[in-house]
Order: C-alpha cells, then sequence, then structure tokens
C-alpha cells in the first residue's frame, strides 16, 4: 500500500506501537482521509512527535460501553475501544493562532494491546497492526457494487442530497466502501462496527444494513425507500 511518500508492504513497514489520539465518532478507514483541527497542547504535542519520526498517528473512539475497552489504561483516563487505524499525516499547516490542521490517510487497523508507560502527555499503546488491510484490494471483487450505490442515491434522495456521480462511478470499490463508511452521518456505535468489520464485503455488507435501518427508522418502510 502506498500512502504519501510511504509504502506499506510488509509487518515489518509498520510500528508496534503508537500515539493514540482518542476522538468519538471518528473514522479512519485504509486510504480514506481524515482532516483534523488540532489545539489541546497534548495533541499538539503527539503531532510534533509523529512529524519528528514515522508520521504515524492512532485514531480511536472512546470506549462504547463497559464491555467494550482496553485493559492498563492510566489513572484518570478514558477506556478506549479496541481496534482503530493507523493514520499517516499527509498534510500539514500551521494556522498562526496555535492550531494544527492535518490530514490523515488510513493505513491499516490494530488492536490495542497493552499501553505503553511513558513521560509523554498523550497516550501511546503496543498494537497488533491488521496486515490484511494492506492487500485489501484483492477484496474489491466481493463487494456488491450494485447494491451499495443503491442505498447510497436512496439515502441521498431521502435526504434531499446530491453527490457527484462522476466520481462515484471512477472510485474503485476499495475507496467508495471506505469513503462512504467515513462520510456516513452515524453514531460512534456504528462506526465502530464499519471499522470492525472483518473485511471489506462485510464492511458494504454493514454499511447497506446501517443505512436501511436508518431509512427505515426515519421514513417507515426501507424497501421502498430503495426502490
Amino acid at each position: 500500500m502506498q500512502v504519501g511518500n510511504a509504502r506499506y508492504l510488509k509487518p515489518g513497514d509498520l510500528p508496534d506501537s503508537i500515539a493514540v489520539f482518542p476522538l468519538t465518532g471518528a473514522l479512519l478507514l485504509p486510504t480514506g482521509q481524515l482532516p483534523l483541527n488540532i489545539f489541546e497542547p497534548r495533541y499538539l504535542a503527539m503531532f510534533d512527535a509523529a512529524l519528528a519520526g514515522n508520521r504515524l498517528i492512532g485514531m480511536v473512539q472512546p470506549a462504547l460501553g463497559d464491555n467494550d475497552s482496553t485493559a492498563g489504561e492510566k489513572s484518570g483516563e478514558p477506556h478506549l475501544a479496541p481496534v482503530g487505524c493507523i493514520g499517516r499525516i499527509t498534510s500539514f499547516a500551521e494556522t498562526g493562532d496555535g492550531r494544527y490542521i492535518v490530514s490523515l490517510t488510513g493505513v491499516c487497523r490494530f488492536r490495542l494491546l497493552g499501553e505503553k508507560m511513558t513521560h509523554e502527555p498523550f497516550r501511546s499503546f503496543h498494537i497488533a497492526p491488521f496486515i490484511s488491510d494492506l492487500s485489501a484490494r484483492d477484496e474489491e471483487d466481493a463487494v456488491d457494487r450494485g447494491a451499495l450505490l443503491s442505498a447510497f442515491r436512496a439515502y441521498l434522495d431521502a435526504n434531499k442530497l446530491e453527490a457527484d456521480w462522476e466520481s462515484v462511478e471512477r472510485a474503485s470499490n476499495l475507496t467508495l466502501v471506505n469513503s462512504l463508511a467515513m462520510m456516513s452521518p452515524f453514531g460512534p456505535a456504528e462506526k465502530q462496527a464499519l471499522l470492525e468489520a472483518p473485511d471489506l464485503k462485510t464492511r458494504a455488507e454493514t454499511l447497506i444494513a446501517i443505512t436501511e435501518i436508518v431509512l427505515a427508522r426515519v421514513f417507515g418502510d426501507s424497501d421502498t425507500v430503495l426502490q
């Protein structure tokens, strides 16, 4: 996988520990782009350290429930969801008022292991990267692109929204699935379910299912809306 100026092809290309940025509702997936506005001092320090090193940050949500969290957190810090995504800093700008505007490009997902004890103001964890994400393009043919686009179009129509359909048609299945999942206006639990889907096909099916549930809840009959 090529991300920015770096290539990630094998386990040795990935770190075994990473600084993590917990953010509720934020979803980063492989090849996806996530813009961030960084202003808290400890996260400014985190990005300074990443820029001086491998330019990698771990995006993760705070835990969604007592049974969905990591162990070994520092006292007083929030529990975290067990799975996140490594992002490479591919765009960076200073605002002049003490903030950073950055863009992360997703590399691969990871599972949190034990927390590292450091003297840094931010948190770092040992991780187990999802190596299969580096070859996710091999899974593209398994995606039901027609069903995915049908659900997407139904959601747009129901909410009176427009899309750049030329760009959508040009997108690969990998880019399409992950981009739609990231831009979807769903809650933290749905975002975590999309992140933890075992493969691209399952993520697409999960995205379709969630969309149908939302349409049924709001408009009463998803089958009618999807036709």
